[in-house]
């Protein structure tokens, strides 16, 4: 049996494709479909389904993150592969091939997953408050093993204002490396690329087309050693990143109606979920609406369609439709227009905005921000203060760096809610036919992937060079 790659190429689209001939020609004797996204389409609900053939209700990764009610904290970007309910795709490959391998190059909920070899980014934390770019590996000698050969993991361009191809490249690097000296059967690698710039300039840009070159670029290489290698290749993307105009305050909008609480300490508001009938924890087009008091139901509601930006407002029912009815979601989820996307914003007055909010601090804030991939236009010289931070840093002086705008307007893509055109959205390519259709659900991929690691007879045949 043949080893099997999965590159889960983030934000590829048929439309961008056009200018990918490396990562395109993976079909040319295969397959290429259209691919069905859950709701919401988000890197940590997508790759829980294509893992475990399970929507949100299935998985319980509701999002990028949520509210830990029996916590009473919102925590995003988590690591521990526990937090995945369902079975996993090697847990049933390992059914019909005993003693299956599998490397995780940087796919999510990493930790603690049954795999022999991992690598995810974690940074060094310091009792100071400071932290150095690295990664967590499995076994533990495997870490300094890559960074001898490629250097520390390069963690301020896998995310923030600097976020650019060097990441993509080591993580390929590494992904090369630990297949041709481990042989892994399976390997699960994360290529995030197409991310940061379709979010900063919109799917439509200049620079989004540049980038999808520059990627197909830095695959073509590797693609081409898998090839001779004789591997199975399958390409997929999470989502399709579309462009977005309008941002919306459905934090603001609550505490406006006396729904969402904070807390202020030293001058700057703190949103405070123990205390709030209602808050928001938004994520890229989606955001869960916790409402603590079920008699609260209606205003909430009623605040949230009221708001400019909003399509839809899912309850019980909606929920349900899209898989989306587990504990963890929100008790309402916003929708957002199609050109529009949830900011986290909950203060009302910048002046008494956290310090986190002008930097890049994933974990500290209680959504997403894709205003982290942007220096401030309104700090002189930004740019070279955040060098100076870093020098700072380096000499072992507590720092604080501010280049993240409050302004969320040069946000220009955005993904979560399902796309209007198929030319915008996701897709499954693989250089050998497997069962399937013109489009393939995000719940099918485990089977799919499960077929070719065990080679089962396919019952149906999606059409050889078949276009998406």
């Amino acid at each position: 049996m043949s080893r099997l790659v999965v590159l889960d190429v983030v934000g590829v689209t048929p439309r961008l494709l056009r200018h990918m001939p490396a990562l395109r020609a993976v079909a040319d004797h295969g397959t290429a479909a259209a691919l069905d996204p859950v709701l919401p389409a988000v890197t940590c609900t997508a790759q829980s389904t294509f893992l475990t053939g399970e929507p949100p209700s299935g998985h319980g990764a509701v999002g990028n993150g949520w509210y830990f009610r029996d916590l009473g904290e919102v925590l995003l970007w988590r690591q521990h592969n526990g937090l995945v309910q369902g079975e996993k795709l090697w847990e049933a490959a390992r059914r019909a091939r005993p003693g299956l391998t599998v490397a995780n190059i940087c796919w999510w909920y990493a930790m603690g997953a049954d795999v022999d070899w991992t690598v995810t980014p974690r940074p060094v934390y310091y009792s100071d408050g400071s932290k150095d770019p690295d990664c967590y590996t499995w076994p533990p000698s495997l870490h300094d093993d890559l960074t001898a050969r490629f250097g520390p993991f390069p963690l301020f361009t896998f995310w923030g204002p600097n976020a650019g191809l060097t990441s993509t490249q080591w993580i390929l690097a590494a992904a090369r490396h630990v297949f041709d000296t481990h042989r892994p059967d399976l390997s699960l690698v994360y290529v995030p690329h197409l991310d940061y710039d379709l979010q900063r300039y919109g799917p439509d840009s200049p620079q989004a087309r540049r980038e999808a070159r520059r990627l197909d670029d830095a695959l073509a290489p590797f693609l081409r050693h898998l090839r001779e290698e004789g591997a199975t290749v399958v390409a997929l993307s999470e989502y399709g990143i579309t462009p977005v105009r309008s941002p919306v305050d459905v934090n603001r909008a609550l505490r406006k109606e006396g729904l969402l609480q904070v807390h202020t300490q030293a001058g700057m508001e703190y949103l405070d979920p123990r205390t709030s009938a209602a808050f928001a924890v938004a994520d890229h087009q989606i955001a869960h609406v916790y409402v603590a008091d079920p008699d609260d139901l209606p205003r909430a509601r009623k605040v949230l369609e009221d708001l400019d930006g909003v399509a839809e407002v899912l309850d019980g029912p909606g929920k349900q439709r899209h898989g989306l009815d587990h504990e963890r979601a929100g008790d309402l989820v916003v929708v957002a227009e199609p050109d529009a996307w949830c900011t986290y914003y909950y203060w009302l007055d910048d002046e008494r905005a956290p310090d986190f909010a002008r930097q890049v601090d994933i974990h500290a804030k209680p959504g997403y921000d894709p205003a982290e991939l942007l220096y401030d236009p309104d700090v002189p010289g930004v740019r070279l203060r955040a060098l100076g931070s870093v020098a700072r840093k380096k000499a072992g002086l507590r720092y604080r760096i501010r280049t993240v705008p409050l302004d969320p307007s040069g946000v220009r893509g955005s993904h979560g809610r399902p796309v209007d055109d198929p030319e915008d959205g996701p897709v499954f390519l693989c250089d050998t036919p497997v069962t399937g259709a013109a489009t393939v659900a995000a719940t099918e991929v485990k089977g799919l992937l499960l077929e070719l690691l065990t080679r089962e007879p396919a019952p149906r045949t999606v059409p050889v060079g078949a276009t998406v």
